[in-house]
């Protein structure tokens, strides 16, 4: 089955560089195949023709037509991998949490299970009028986050 034979190649390609991993892989209408990959330092146009190349080269034209994409995750996509979550520690994430709570913190650290995140906020004083800045800390698995984005700063 074609699907079959590009999941291979994909594989293979990915098997020769441990740096990059897939996000999405899907085969549209038409034999339009849509690859997304990250990398654990970014991705390159070199590293996207590396992965198109090891699967455009490899299948008969004549067996089958396709159209094939291979892009990266872009700046302002949803974090969706731990590898990708682990890359952007000491970053500012925007996590809507299931509860639709929505944090702004630095990702301190990211594991195979959960990510932490840490913040400072405003709360009322313990005793007595006004406010007090307070050091936040949350472990969230990523079962519980719904959406994490990168905040860009300028």
């Amino acid at each position: 089955m074609f699907r079959d034979i590009v999941k291979e190649l994909l594989e293979d390609c990915l098997a020769q560089r441990q740096d990059l991993f897939l996000i999405d892989f899907e085969i549209l209408e038409g034999n339009k195949i849509r690859i997304v990959i990250d990398g654990d330092k970014g991705v390159l146009v070199e590293d996207c023709m590396f992965v198109s190349r090891g699967i455009e080269h490899n299948i008969d034209r004549e067996e089958h037509d396709f159209a094939l994409e291979v892009s990266s995750s872009g700046a302002t996509t949803p974090l969706t991998h731990p590898r990708q979550f682990q890359k952007h520690i000491g970053r500012t994430l925007e996590v809507r949490a299931t509860e639709n709570q929505k944090i702004e913190a630095v990702l301190t650290a990211a594991n195979k299970e959960d990510i932490v995140l840490e913040w400072k906020a405003r709360e009322p004083k313990p005793i007595g009028k006004g406010k007090v800045t307070v050091q936040k800390k949350a472990t969230l698995l990523y079962t519980d986050i719904s959406e994490a984005k990168v905040k860009i700063l300028f």
